[in-house]
């Protein structure tokens, strides 16, 4: 299957949030025809209203689950692997499945489990995302020059990977990558989940209410991420909690280094950490 060769391909989202709705944007757009199924009636009313799918239900509808080319499931991990074990049957052979989940390890290798054979699971993951939540927010153009990880298993075909890669692709991502499982939860401990910690313990750590009479960018600019999806984040903290855990212990060695030179008095010591910080952080601007 071709996504960008057959724009008559029927894509089915599961869970209509954020990155859900986000999705239904960008394939509506390309002119796919574009169904979701969510709990919310209120998130379906609202889709349709706006242009956002074709069509929508608040209940399982089998007949789309069997008919659908792609679906896309936008659940929290511990809901899609619920959600697969009571109606993971429906999925006929040669269907194809991925996700939008922000952990792998341990929620792969479940799902592929559960689900019949001939039936193809291929993890992904967008890099991209807002500090709100629901489709009333979604927007496909945070898409746009961001990144998008396949993670695929030793049960995956490479059709199904190159069927994912096309997705990333048709979404509007700029750079595709592949990682295993457990090379991905590695690295989203690090770039997502510590800067999440780190957004968050700023914010509790100090409770004078007149901050925001003083602040400057800087301080919006880091603590943007922690208004939180508390229901969502935690989940994600503690399923992949040993490797968060290892950059959090990584992040207070270097704190404390900092605090030391700053303790000492030491200037050529904080300087040698700022060169270090900027020469790196370079790396992450975009280019025109």
């Amino acid at each position: 299957m071709k996504l960008n060769q057959n724009q008559n391909i029927e894509i089915l989202i599961i869970g209509l949030g954020l990155l859900g709705g986000s999705y239904a944007k960008a394939l509506k757009k390309k002119g796919y025809t574009v169904k979701a199924i969510t709990r919310s009636q209120s998130s379906i009313d609202y889709a349709l209203e706006n242009g956002i799918i074709d069509d929508g239900a608040a209940e399982i509808r089998p007949e789309w689950i069997r008919q659908a080319s792609l679906t896309v499931f936008g659940l929290y991990p511990t809901v899609l692997i619920d959600w697969v074990r009571q109606n993971g049957h429906l999925f006929p052979k040669g269907a194809v499945l991925t996700d939008v989940t922000g952990v792998k390890s341990g929620i792969v290798n479940e799902v592929q489990a559960l689900l019949p054979a001939g039936v193809e699971f291929i993890a992904s993951h967008p890099m991209a995302g807002r500090e709100v939540y629901g489709v009333q927010n979604s927007d496909d153009s945070i898409f746009h020059g961001a990144n998008y990880i396949v993670v695929p298993t030793e049960k995956n075909t490479e059709e199904g990977i190159a069927l994912c890669k096309e997705l990333g692709r048709e979404l509007g991502f700029s750079r595709i990558s592949v990682l295993t499982p457990e090379e991905h939860d590695d690295m989203i401990a690090f770039l997502s989940q510590l800067t999440h910690c780190i957004a968050v313990s700023l914010m509790c750590c100090n409770d004078n209410e007149n901050l925001v009479a003083y602040t400057g960018d800087s301080f919006r600019d880091l603590t943007r991420i922690a208004r939180i999806n508390d229901e969502m984040w935690s989940e994600l903290f503690l399923l992949n909690q040993k490797p968060l855990l290892l950059e959090m212990n990584r992040f207070r060695e270097s704190f404390d280094e900092l605090y030391t030179a700053i303790q000492n008095g030491d200037r050529e010591k904080i300087r040698a950490l700022m060169r270090l910080s900027t020469q790196r952080r370079a790396k992450f601007d975009k280019k025109g």
